[in-house]
Parts: C-alpha cells; sequence; structure tokens
C-alpha cells in the first residue's frame, strides 16, 4: 500500500513508543485484518513494497499509514466511491479510515497477539488491462458512439498526473450515467475498473469529462455490441 520512497520524510511524524493508550481500537483485532485485506497484495515479503504485516513492522509507520489513508493516496485505487460500480473496490470505506483514525490517535496499541489471524496468501491485485472479449474505444470529452456500447469497463488512457476529472456518459432520452471520477491521477497506479453490471450505453450518447481538456480514457464493450465513437465538435 506504501512506497517507501514516499514515506521517508513522514518518518518523522512516526508515533512514539510510549504513546498513552485510549483507543480499544488494536492491531490483534481490527487493524491486523484490515492492512491484510487493503495492504498485504503488496506490503508483505516478496511484495512489492516494503512489509506491514505484523505489529512490529507496521507500528513505525502509524501515523503515516494515517495519512496516506486520509488523503486517498494509499491503497492506490484513485477512484471516488458512488461514482459507477466498480467490481474488487480497493478504496477504503469511510469505516476503515475511521479505524486507522482511532487506531494511531489513540496510541496504536498492539493487543493480545493470539487475537492475530493467520495471514493471507499472495494475491493479484490488478486486473487485467483489457477484458476478454471486449472492443476498446477510446473517448475524449464531447465524443458521440455511433452503436450501442454495453460497456463493461473503464480505463485512463490518457490523463495528466495529479489531473482529477469526473466522467458521466449523457443518453439521447436525457438520462446520465456516471462512469469514472479520478482522483489525483497517477499513472504509477494506472488500472481498468471493471464496472460490478455491465452499461447500456445506446448510439447517440455523448461521453462528457469535466474538466473537458483533462484527456482520454477508454471504455472497453461487449465483443458483441461493438461501438465506435464520433467527435462531438468540442
Amino acid at each position: 500500500m506504501f512506497k517507501a520512497a514516499a514515506l521517508i520524510v513522514l518518518c518523522a511524524g512516526v508515533a512514539g513508543a510510549h504513546d498513552v493508550i485510549t483507543t480499544k481500537i488494536t492491531w490483534s483485532k481490527e487493524m491486523s485484518r484490515l492492512v491484510y485485506k487493503r495492504c498485504g497484495m503488496c506490503h508483505r515479503d516478496g511484495g512489492s513494497a516494503f512489509s506491514l504485516m505484523t505489529y512490529d513492522e507496521a507500528r513505525p509507520w502509524a501515523k503515516a499509514i494515517k495519512e496516506e489513508a486520509l488523503e486517498r493516496r494509499m491503497p492506490p485505487w484513485e477512484a471516488v466511491k458512488g461514482f459507477g460500480e466498480f467490481k474488487d473496490d480497493r478504496g477504503l470505506t469511510q469505516e476503515e479510515l475511521e479505524t486507522i483514525s482511532d487506531w494511531v490517535e489513540g496510541g496504536a496499541p498492539e493487543g493480545n497477539p493470539k487475537y492475530v489471524p493467520e495471514a493471507p496468501k499472495q494475491e493479484k491485485w490488478l486486473d487485467a488491462a483489457a477484458p476478454k472479449n471486449t472492443s476498446e474505444v477510446d473517448v475524449a470529452s464531447g465524443t458521440k458512439l455511433d452503436a450501442p456500447a454495453q460497456v463493461v469497463a473503464v480505463r485512463p488512457t490518457g490523463l495528466k498526473k495529479g489531473e482529477s476529472v469526473q466522467v458521466i456518459a449523457a443518453r439521447p432520452d436525457g438520462t446520465v450515467e456516471p462512469l469514472l471520477w479520478i482522483y489525483q491521477y497517477n499513472p504509477d497506479y494506472q488500472r481498468t475498473y471493471y464496472y460490478k453490471k455491465s452499461i447500456n450505453l445506446p448510439a447517440g450518447t455523448e461521453l462528457q469529462m469535466s474538466p473537458a481538456e483533462a484527456g482520454k480514457i477508454a471504455l472497453f464493450a461487449s465483443a458483441k455490441k461493438s461501438a465506435k465513437a464520433t467527435s462531438g465538435g468540442r
């Protein structure tokens, strides 16, 4: 979940070893399970980042974990919750953010080690860049589809680093479908976002981005209903 280089400057803010304990949230019960679920795919021995799998490993980074989590920099999901319904959403819930904050501000206690669950097996956290049996349509703000599309996934392709952008689909009947809201885009964490359910976009649907000049995204549509895109003239 956290890159070491991004956290070196935060070491000065590491929680002290003798903080007064004012919380019932402990590593052994709540925090270990949260870290295993949200961070363990990268932050483990042999993973892509330093390990946070034990209390001794995670405790020195307590305040840094809180800061990165509250700023939504980690785990690297970037899609704003509630704007599009995605499978395997890696973003932290509000409850999880509160758990982290309470644990850190309450002294980051360990608790009884006997309650620590078994560490999860290694898992792959990135889905395939292109879903199987789909066609890819690159779109910018103002693009209109000239054929129906059953969209199963979306992927940023030409956004600027640090850009925040909302993408919606405006159907000809006046209904609007939220497709993706990226917050502070980082190409290092680029991924394809798979929808829980495919989205039906009829011919004539216009893709709108805010800000309009943010860049492009790729829509992946079922090969059975392959769409093409035409410029909206913007």
